[in-house]
């Protein structure tokens, strides 16, 4: 029986600990550095503050220029194309690095093929997860789509200087497609808007009594690190030695997507992966091996169902969902983006003691051809600790 319908005593309750939420814009050191290789840095300087940066928001405005100008060829910018703009995305408390996403455009894009549910994908046209054929362009991206400590961090930074610094690319052509013999991306604004939390009286002694107490506040969250390999060897197989880990950056997750070819290239889509004819793939973590069973995959003859179930399974383990909605059917899957999702949150004492060796074992039907890259997305847990009062920051896993 539902106890709620029996509990007619009960008096309605008001959330009102917040008494404002509202967006405040940050802007550049300086608006003139803003082209290919360059360093943008935001920050946040005033630190009287209490914000909410996992709702924090990169504004990003410009427009796609094509050479010569009388060059009258289309021009796509790909799904999520302006996150391939740039080479580095990091997030640093009281100059301190928090969390850092390198080659953001395959990482967030990796990142958004498991995480994001199809019901909601219409949702991040506005961020860029659709192709865009004009030639301006006006998007708001949430950071949590980028960086695991936006997505999992949901708390206040109170009395800290934030910063957000991006690295221009030096090159737009992932960016984009086209027939075109040249185009490259100008951007002409770039903000980041956070929001400004104002929270009512004995929400704000509560606050003021955990600074006191000079007690320090803890950051957890998964971060998403990339490592690629741009040229693989001409051969059907390969053992790849990914990092050498610390036990306590032990991997949680392992995303593993080929490539071939897309790289620099204006007439190709560098938001698609390729299956590049693979035939089996193990990760291994010191002596253990995921997944336990060898994959048997065959793309051609569409054998590959196990391989989708472990992408769609990917958020009921992630997110503790009963149900995940992966974004991809099936067949989307096998033509868009065919990548290997490992599941490796579970594991042994020996795993979780030690230092860990990431090694990828994968084979392929038939050597793979020139210009093939690897790329292994990890997921690990991260944890810091920082004093709002002496703004001394602590990376404690």
């Amino acid at each position: 029986m539902d106890v709620d319908v029996l509990d007619i005593t009960r008096r309605v309750e008001f959330d009102d600990r917040i008494t404002r939420y509202e967006f405040h814009t940050y802007q550049p050191f300086s608006s003139n550095s803003l082209t290919n290789n360059d360093e943008i840095r935001i920050a946040i300087q005033h630190q009287d503050l209490y914000t909410l940066p996992s709702e924090s928001l990169l504004c990003l405005q410009g427009s796609v220029v094509v050479t010569p100008a009388t060059d009258t060829s289309d021009v796509t910018i790909v799904t999520n194309g302006l996150m391939f703009l740039f080479d580095e995305i990091r997030y640093e408390l009281n100059s301190v690095e928090i969390d850092r996403v390198r080659q953001p455009g395959v990482a967030s894009t990796l990142k958004g093929y498991v995480t994001m549910q199809k019901t909601v994908h219409g949702r991040y046209a506005n961020a860029g997860w659709s192709a865009n054929t004009t030639k301006k362009f006006d998007v708001v991206i949430p950071l949590r789509l980028i960086l695991g400590f936006c997505e999992d961090h949901r708390k206040l930074i109170i009395n800290a200087r934030q910063e957000l610094v991006l690295h221009r690319a030096s090159t737009d052509s992932d960016a984009l497609t086209t027939n075109a013999a040249a185009a490259s991306v100008v951007l002409d604004h770039v903000t980041w808007r956070v929001p400004h939390v104002n929270v009512n009286d004995s929400v704000r002694l509560q606050l003021l009594k955990a600074l006191d107490a000079k007690k320090p506040l803890s950051i957890a969250f998964r971060s998403w690190e990339l490592f690629s390999y741009p040229s693989l060897p001409r051969s059907n197989k390969h053992s790849w030695a990914v990092k050498t880990s610390t036990h306590t950056e032990k991997p949680r997750y392992v995303i593993v997507a080929l490539q071939t070819d897309r790289k620099n290239k204006l007439a190709t889509n560098s938001s698609q992966f390729d299956g590049c004819g693979l035939t089996t793939l193990k990760v291994y973590l010191n002596s253990e091996s995921y997944p336990y069973d060898t994959l048997k995959i065959d793309y051609a003859g569409d054998k590959f169902s196990f391989l989708y179930n472990m992408y769609a399974s990917f958020q009921e383990s992630y997110y503790g969902v009963p149900v995940g909605e992966p974004l991809f059917t099936a067949a989307e899957f096998k033509s868009t983006s065919p990548i290997v999702v490992v599941d490796c949150s579970k594991q042994n004492d020996f795993v979780k003691n030690a230092p860990i060796d990431l090694r990828i074992n994968f084979e392929t039907a038939s050597n793979v051809a020139d210009n093939t890259a690897a790329y292994c997305l990890i997921v690990h847990d991260k944890i810091f600790e920082y004093n709002a009062l002496t703004s001394e920051v602590h990376k404690i896993l």
